[in-house]
């Protein structure tokens, strides 16, 4: 390895001993060897410090950092604060790559200099594994491809809950001088969309972007994941979300995003609002008072005012959009049972 390494792998940790062996034997068996590892544990409780620093006891390419816990994007923000890569990537440590993810996606930034690369990943649960693919075609796109092909379908394909790019940070490489500024504008607290946040600012600031035809990362999903635990707090963490999009996208430069900012806004309050006013603290007079007040927050009324009820896929969600647009929350209650 060279003493400023090709890529920097960012792996954030806390309480993931009983997988995190998996993960780590993965990047250690790339074909590519030219990395540094960061494992950055954030406040482990179990046997995963100890398990990170046996791991980087063998291997002078890997560094264990131990902090507080400060939640998932806290150890990323650490783990770059580290990384003395040309690129950088992120694996969560409940996850595990194929063995040529990087000899291929290394290559492609090699070859084509290119701001950031993008390759396939598979969502694995205890029954399945599916394949996620994104839209734009597989292959390199200049500056003037990605405002062309790219960039007006990134957060929305034209097919609801689709995105055009995957907002996922561990499917991509990217140029360490170029994502540090989108790194750290993402809020600590968010749980929930938050890679999208540094994802798309950054293609948008991208000279050019490369994507694989291939499907090197395996996501392990389950019914117990962040994205499957909703509870009151979702509603402050969408606002969030909503308003540092609006903070930090520049519609004036880039005009294609004010539509998909609108469908990605409802598809967020769509994933969040039934299972979050399904609990029993959201019954009654208190989530009638806090259902019409976020039906009525600037971005999710903006939203619910602009999309195409025959745009979005499914009965209960064109359902749902006409509760929300029209503030009927006895209606969607109604829904939220049948």
């Amino acid at each position: 390895m060279s003493p400023t390494p090709f890529l920097s792998i960012i792996v954030p940790i806390y309480n993931t001993e009983s997988c995190l062996s998996e993960c780590l034997d993965s990047i250690l068996a790339q074909t590519f060897a030219d990395f540094e590892v960061l494992l950055i544990d954030d406040g482990s409780t179990d046997g995963s410090a100890a398990l990170a620093g046996s791991y980087a006891a063998k291997d002078s390419r890997i560094r264990c950092i131990h902090k507080e816990n400060g939640g998932h994007m806290s150890a990323r923000q650490e783990g770059f604060r580290y990384a003395s890569g040309e690129y950088v990537t992120f694996v969560d440590s409940d996850d595990w790559i194929d063995p040529s993810m990087y000899e291929h996606m290394c290559g492609a930034a090699a070859k084509h200099d290119t701001d950031v690369v993008c390759c396939n990943y598979t969502a694995v649960t205890p029954n399945k594994r599916i394949e996620r693919r994104d839209v734009c075609a597989p292959g390199f796109y200049d500056r003037k491809g990605l405002e062309e092909n790219v960039f007006p379908v990134m957060l929305f394909s034209g097919n609801f809950y689709h995105f055009g790019v995957s907002p996922s940070l561990c499917n991509k490489l990217f140029r360490r001088t170029l994502f540090k500024k989108h790194l750290f504008r993402v809020p600590l607290s968010l749980k929930l969309g938050e890679d999208g946040l540094a994802v798309y600012p950054c293609l948008l600031e991208a000279s050019s972007a490369c994507f694989l035809d291939k499907s090197l990362y395996y996501y392990r999903s389950s019914d117990g994941s962040l994205t499957h635990t909703m509870d009151h707090g979702r509603l402050a963490e969408n606002r969030l979300l909503f308003d540092t999009y609006d903070r930090l996208t520049d519609l004036t430069a880039y005009p294609c995003m004010k539509k998909q900012l609108l469908y990605y806004y409802a598809y967020q309050c769509l994933l969040t609002f039934p299972p979050v006013f399904r609990t029993e603290q959201m019954s009654g007079p208190t989530g009638r008072k806090a259902f019409l007040a976020e039906c009525s927050y600037p971005p999710i009324r903006r939203a619910f005012r602009g999309i195409r009820s025959n745009s979005v896929s499914g009965l209960h969600n064109k359902a749902f959009v006409f509760c929300i647009r029209h503030k009927l929350y006895g209606l969607f209650r109604f829904f939220l049972a049948h």
